[in-house]
């Protein structure tokens, strides 16, 4: 199993360009299941990553056509003739829950088994399946496999027990070609929300009110093929962010939007960092030594993102003084406690789990770590940077995931960091 090297005690500095964004490409991979014309479907600013790979073996598995041209995805839909999703691949990657409302719109009927991805707590999906019920769906589910069908969804109103991101889309992706008009109250407002209507938009649906705490959609005939581009991705920008302040780096971020990472930014600036905002760029200068500060909670969108719960906590480690640490959406997503331990850290965890009091200390120190999940492994990337001596951390497959070439990144910065 491959492994990372990390020399810490390098301040980062220069520039990099953030690419596409791994929570939006996935469901909008799930989206061009809704083209049946011969159009083709082109999406630029695609992450080459793990996850994007398997995505794309599934639809070459369900009958689509993919091809790459750099970081271009062409994508041919029309001959897609499968309702009924790999196991296998299901099991790799929890996203593919995305394809339950594409197949069974374009279909009437799928087909899939209990999705897998990180093991970061419950992560239930009765919130897509009450959905696409509402939407008439009839669902059967035995033997780990979840079945679905309905002639032709009609659209109704349907009210989310919580602003889940996974069921806002995939009922987003079964509404816009349902009968009728149907309303989703308590959304998701996650700027990935957005990327998912403009897109559909584009194609021919009818969808509004994503960012806000309500969706509308009038549902359509059918959909076509579009050019599109995905938005940045704002976790990488984030964990680069914090990378570059655990460093006590002066780094340059293009390719962003800064009103995706406004909580992000507010906690960076309460520990002490400058951060300075432009159209699309974002500048960080830190001091060798933040600050700690009081609360970080994570909430959805536009509360500070969990996928940056853990690279922030990295950061804390060494941040003069105490700070509290809240997981309010997942429930067990400390599992990097115990690897920053061995680098030095001190940090105790309440007995709920939720909570960890992180208390600076003046260094950590290289050790060897594991990776857990995808963030976690981000994480440990921070802290071996910031730390003294050598950190190896494996469990790569896991920050393949969601960071293409990451050690690319550091590197470009001047980081440490060798691939082995």
């Amino acid at each position: 199993m491959e492994k990372y090297i990390v020399h810490g005690g390098r301040r980062l500095e220069g520039s990099v360009r953030i690419g596409g964004a791994k929570n939006s490409i996935l469901p909008v991979l799930a989206a061009v299941l809704l083209n049946k014309s011969e159009n083709e479907i082109i999406l630029k600013n695609v992450p080459y990553i793990s996850d994007v790979i398997k995505m794309v073996e599934i639809l070459r598995s369900l009958g689509a056509k993919v091809a790459w041209s750099g970081r271009s995805l062409i994508i041919n839909s029309r001959d897609v003739n499968n309702y009924s999703v790999s196991e296998v691949l299901m099991r790799e990657m929890r996203s593919t829950i995305f394809l339950m409302g594409a197949l069974l719109t374009r279909f009437g009927q799928v087909c899939i088994s209990h999705p897998g991805g990180c093991a970061i707590g419950q992560r239930p999906i009765e919130l897509h399946l009450k959905g696409l019920k509402a939407l008439g769906a009839q669902i059967r589910e035995q033997h780990g496999y979840i079945y679905a069908s309905s002639p032709r969804l009609t659209g109704g109103n349907i009210h989310l027990d919580y602003p889940s991101v996974g069921a806002t889309e995939n009922i987003m992706l079964a509404a816009v070609c349902a009968r009728g008009a149907t309303t989703i109250y308590n959304v998701a407002k996650e700027p990935e929300i957005v990327d998912l209507q403009s897109l559909l938009n584009k194609m021919g649906g009818r969808v509004r009110g994503a960012g806000t705490d309500r969706i509308r959609i009038e549902g359509v005939n059918q959909l076509h093929g579009v050019e599109y581009s995905v938005i940045p991705d704002r976790i990488v920008a984030g964990t680069l962010l914090m990378a570059a302040a655990a460093t006590g780096g002066n780094v340059q971020l293009e390719n962003v939007i800064p009103g995706h990472l406004e909580a992000v930014i507010a906690k960076l600036r309460e520990a002490g960092a400058q951060i300075r905002a432009e159209k699309d760029k974002l500048y960080i200068l830190a001091s060798e030594r933040l600050r700690a500060v009081e609360f970080v909670r994570t909430m959805p969108h536009p509360g500070f993102p969990t996928d940056l719960q853990a690279p922030m906590m990295a950061l804390l480690c060494k941040a003069q003084g105490t700070s509290m640490i809240i997981e309010n959406v997942f429930d067990s997503r400390f599992k990097h406690v115990g690897e920053l331990l061995r680098m030095g850290a001190n940090i105790q965890v309440a007995t709920d789990a939720r909570t960890a009091i992180v208390q600076g200390v003046s260094q950590l120190t290289g050790a060897a770590v594991t990776s857990s999940d995808l963030r976690a492994g981000a994480a440990l990337v921070i802290a071996g940077l910031s730390a003294e001596g050598v950190t190896t951390v494996d469990g790569l497959q896991h920050i393949d995931r969601g960071y293409e070439n990451l050690e690319g990144y550091i590197s470009q910065l001047g980081g440490s960091i060798e691939r082995v």
